[in-house]
This record gives C-alpha cells, sequence and structure tokens, in this order.
C-alpha cells in the first residue's frame, strides 16, 4: 500500500501528532517516519482517495495539530510515496532543501488572494476611460444599432479593453499585497479570476497584510476579492508545486 505524506519537519519537532487519525475511512493512523534530523509526517494511503470534505479537514489537522508546535512543510492534500522507504530516501537526498525550507517558514503562513470584477462596475471604468468606445456607441445607438460588422468591432473592442484592465488591475494589486508579505507567488489561471495570488506572510504580522487587502478593497471597488488563509505555506515549500517525492502525485491542493 501506498505512504501518504501530510509534511515534513525536523524530527527534534516536539509536537509531532503521533496516535491520530487521518484521511480515510476508517481514519489511517497517522505515523513518523525518521530519516537523520528530517522526519515525515504519513500514513498509510487509503484506495480510492478523493478530495472529499472529511478527508481535506483531516489533512488539514494533522498539520494543525503538527503546526502548532513548531515548522511543518505542508504537502498537498493526495501526495503520495511508493512506500516509506521511498520517503527516508527522498528525505536524505533533499535534506539540505528541506532544512533550509523549515527555517525560512518558521512561524510563517500563507493567504491566498483571488480577484475578480464586478462586471457592471469595469464596463463603466472601460467606457468612461476610453471616449473611442463612447463615439462608437452613440454612433450605433443613433443609426438603430449599427450594422453587424460595427457591433462585432465593438464588441471586440470592449473585450479587449477589459482584458487590459483584469491585467493591470492584477499587477496593482500584487504589487499592493507583496509591500505587505515576504513573498509572493503567482497560481495557475483559472476561469473567472484575473488574479490567483498567493503570500507568505509572518503570523505575527497577519493583521497588517490583512489590512493591506481591506484597503485595496475600499481603493478598487471594481475588484472583488476572495481571501483564505491563514494556511500552511504549501505555495512556498518548492519553487514550483511542492510534491514529497519524485514519484508523488497530488490529486488537488490544500488551498480552494
Amino acid at each position: 500500500m501506498s505512504t501518504y505524506v501530510y509534511g515534513i519537519a525536523a524530527s527534534s519537532h516536539p509536537s509531532l501528532p503521533k496516535d491520530m487519525g487521518g484521511v480515510g475511512d476508517p481514519p489511517c493512523a497517522v505515523r513518523i517516519v525518521k530519516e537523520g534530523d528530517l522526519a515525515a509526517i504519513v500514513s498509510e494511503a487509503p484506495e480510492g482517495l478523493r478530495p472529499k470534505r472529511r478527508d481535506l479537514l483531516a489533512h488539514q489537522n494533522v498539520l494543525n495539530e503538527a503546526g502548532a508546535g513548531g515548522s511543518v512543510l505542508p504537502m498537498r492534500f493526495g501526495s503520495l510515496a511508493p512506500d516509506d522507504d521511498a520517503v527516508t530516501q527522498v528525505l536524505a537526498e533533499r535534506a539540505e532543501h528541506y532544512r533550509e525550507r523549515l527555517t525560512a517558514l518558521d512561524g510563517r503562513v500563507e493567504y491566498n488572494v483571488k480577484a475578480s470584477h464586478d462586471q457592471d462596475a469595469v464596463l463603466y471604468r472601460v467606457m468612461a476611460e476610453n471616449p473611442e468606445l463612447r463615439a462608437l456607441v452613440e454612433a450605433g445607438r443613433q443609426a438603430g444599432g449599427g450594422s453587424y460588422e460595427d457591433r462585432l468591432r465593438l464588441g471586440e473592442m470592449v473585450a479587449a479593453a477589459v482584458l487590459g484592465c483584469e491585467a493591470e488591475d492584477a499587477a496593482e494589486l500584487q504589487s499592493l499585497l507583496e509591500q505587505a508579505a515576504e513573498a509572493v507567488g503567482v497560481g495557475p489561471e483559472s476561469t473567472g479570476w484575473l488574479a490567483n495570488l498567493s503570500f507568505l506572510v509572518p503570523r505575527d504580522s497577519a493583521e497588517e497584510f490583512l489590512a493591506a487587502v481591506e484597503e485595496a478593497r475600499a481603493s478598487r471597488p471594481h475588484l472583488e476579492l476572495r481571501v483564505n488563509g491563514p494556511l500552511p505555506p504549501y505555495s512556498f515549500v518548492e519553487p514550483g508545486p511542492a510534491e514529497p517525492t519524485a514519484t508523488a502525485t497530488g490529486t488537488a491542493t490544500g488551498k480552494e
């Protein structure tokens, strides 16, 4: 049976969560696999694991329990290794990297911020800032709607202007919020969001970061912001997507 990996910590970590339940139904027993001065928090991997609410919460609870006592590198939900030996092998091979990350992420949390446009507000902004578009709309109105080609041209120009606003607003939002964070990661693009950003924030500075988010909301009413956090710093375990082994597979992230 495969090994499910929740996170990586120092083997001297004072509160590694032994004897608690993890993912699966019934919950698989959480245990510790050690290699030198590093430890992996693992359990057996249940068959047919899917990102259901119960298992997502179980994964999070294990990390919360471990993170309460010290630095833990969180793995994303669904991170698997072929067996315990594969886990210890990677702990040995990447020991220097994991030690550096444990130090760098100690006392840090992640906030994920997604932004989208209020469509009515952004269209109003586009029209207000573009006299050529206003002229085309007025010409079409006077012509009873205009020709098909006129309407097509207008639609293409509006779409291009909205895309330009999305890029501009994404860059401005990142610039504003990263001033209140230690690091920023750009998440994958997805339909419906103009920005998907993860910020690494010292736990004791979280209020300052959230105040910056509220400032962004107040100064940019055409933006709709969704904040998820504090989270374990999933996005900062690796330069790219965090995975515990070269053979691991991630079925879902720990973020929405």
